[in-house]
């Protein structure tokens, strides 16, 4: 049995510790926002936060998140999250979205960006840029993305 912080609650789980945490979340827990892409940590569309960090749920064994806070889309765009309701509503207002696969993934790494900035300080594009790599978009909305973290920013500042 494991027990896994998830979105403020405790989870258990009666699943092999080498299982990837994005398969707990989706199979165990019925948390389908996080995507499978690549399963190769390539493409980012598998993003959660474990203590704050960007990580690829699809290659991280839920035996290395035990006792860690795993936040999942779910909880970043549904629930208290200042930052990301921030970045929920900029994807929204720059119309970033196209088929969506890969958009959880895209805004979990801009929320994780995003709280690692001083009060106040506003990404340059490069920095915008640096701090998405990894996510891959299949339709290409990268100058909206880049758009939507600097609005968010703006906005939050």
């Amino acid at each position: 049995m494991t027990t896994l912080q998830v979105n403020g609650r405790a989870q258990q789980l009666d699943v092999d510790p080498s299982t990837p945490v994005l398969w707990a979340l989706r199979d165990s827990l019925g948390l389908t926002g996080t995507k499978f892409g690549c399963g190769a940590a390539l493409c980012g569309a598998c993003t959660v936060h474990v203590d704050g960090q960007a990580v690829r749920s699809c290659v991280t064994p839920i035996s290395s998140v035990e006792g860690k806070k795993i936040t999942t889309i779910e909880a970043v765009t549904g629930g208290d999250d200042r930052v990301g309701r921030a970045v929920r509503d900029a994807w929204v207002k720059h119309d970033v979205a196209q088929c969506g696969y890969c958009q959880s993934g895209q805004i979990m790494s801009a929320t994780a960006f995003l709280k690692t900035l001083p009060k106040g300080k506003q990404p340059s594009a490069a920095d915008i840029d640096a701090a998405m790599a990894g996510n891959v978009c299949r339709c290409g909305t990268y100058a909206r993305i880049r758009a939507a973290v600097a609005d968010a920013a703006r906005n939050l500042a």
